[in-house]
């Protein structure tokens, strides 16, 4: 008899079938902090998955800047969107290596929900003002949402993710992301998984950045005659400025970048034959990159996005009032922690005054960030 429902069981051994020896299974995993049951249809990773999908942190990415201020305008990239087109590519990058498609997702999903208001100058603002305690990285304070800051359970703090996926988050590195995994055993390699999340990120970021410069008119598109093109984006570069040149333009670089990741990646896995998972870490160092071409190629496009883009005077000065934004409240609120919600002040006699604080301000959105800190500065805003 047929039956139209599969069990998280069933749906384990398809994993184990079909899945590369490398992969990270499902039923393999380390597991959690504090032990639950598992669920009778739904993987570790999956459940996984939907818990950080409905977290507050989560929600409030939608109104944190990615390069733009989110009162610029609707268009432009925000870290929830961010988020999903580097969620989408993992997930195209993790089936064609036929890695774990839901690990990879979900450590895509949590991978910024640290990141403060106004993107990279909330943070630089906020690691200037931690410094005397600790400092502030977001890749640290995405891991510490999900391991402390949610409170969704009656029984644990956090939200008692995979040891897994919470090693996916320490060891997650870019060019703006530093891991930092000392719980996490630093000297082996993160699963491939998590290798895939950061090379997604660099593809997202990279090719969206640069759309919303074009977008914005704050990248000419004569200049991209600055980038060393190859011959399908020249044709397009060279029909002229239009939306439709735009759109094709990033996805052909879109399809490049990630068709260079699963070929170099899989001729790479080809050589070291892992046979398992641990053996995958134990290279110490990780497989899932880009060609050497595709990696000169991202380095002169970041370099062109700094000086085309990052350092406009547009973005320099939102820059500008963002980090100051930052530091007036951070320094207001130590100042006088009155001020506070009180279940945020409650928590200053466990952590000390200056990490609860710096946690509040990495948890506002753009809006948030800049309608408190007219209610602590203007003496007209109502309070």
């Amino acid at each position: 008899m047929r039956r139209f429902s599969l069990t998280r069981e069933e749906w384990e051994e398809i994993e184990a079938e079909k899945l590369a020896p490398y992969a990270m299974l499902s039923r393999a995993s380390r597991g959690r902090v504090h032990p639950e049951e598992e669920h009778p249809f739904r993987s570790a990773f999956q459940r996984d998955r939907d818990r950080i999908l409905h977290t507050t942190a989560f929600r409030r990415l939608e109104y944190k800047t990615q390069v733009f201020v989110t009162y610029e305008g609707d268009y432009y990239r925000t870290r929830l969107t961010h988020t999903l087109e580097t969620a989408q590519m993992v997930r195209t990058l993790a089936r064609a290596l036929r890695a774990n498609e839901d690990l990879a997702e979900a450590i895509t999903l949590a991978h910024d929900l640290g990141h403060p208001p106004f993107g990279h100058a909330g943070e630089e603002a906020l690691h200037r003002l931690m410094k005397p305690y600790g400092g502030f990285n977001h890749n640290a304070q995405s891991l510490r949402i999900v391991e402390r800051l949610e409170r969704r359970y009656p029984d644990f703090p956090g939200l008692n993710l995979t040891w897994e996926v919470r090693e996916g988050l320490a060891k997650h590195f870019t060019e703006y992301d530093r891991p930092a995994p000392a719980a996490f055993q630093p000297e082996l390699a993160p699963t491939l998984e998590a290798q895939l999340a950061s090379v997604a990120d660099e593809i997202a970021f990279n090719t969206h950045d640069l759309d919303d410069g074009l977008r914005a008119e704050i990248i000419p598109w004569q200049a991209l005659r600055e980038l060393p093109l190859d011959n399908r984006a020249e044709e397009i570069w060279g029909e002229g400025p239009s939306e439709l040149s735009r759109h094709r333009l990033i996805r052909h670089l879109v399809d490049v970048l990630a068709t260079d990741v699963v070929c170099t990646t899989a001729q790479r896995l080809e050589a070291l034959k892992p046979g398992s998972t641990q053996e995958l870490r134990n290279i110490g160092h990780t497989v899932a990159n880009f060609s050497a071409e595709m990696v000169a190629f991202n380095r002169q496009v970041r370099a062109f996005l700094g000086g085309r883009l990052y350092r406009h005077y547009r973005v320099v000065r939102m820059t500008v009032k963002a980090k100051r934004v930052v530091r007036e409240l951070f320094e207001g609120y130590l100042v006088e922690p009155d001020q506070l919600p009180l279940p945020v002040r409650a928590r200053m006699a466990e952590e000390g005054p200056a990490r609860v604080v710096c946690d509040y301000i990495a948890g506002m959105t753009d809006r948030f960030a800049l309608a408190e800190h007219a209610k602590l500065f203007d003496p007209r805003e109502r309070v």
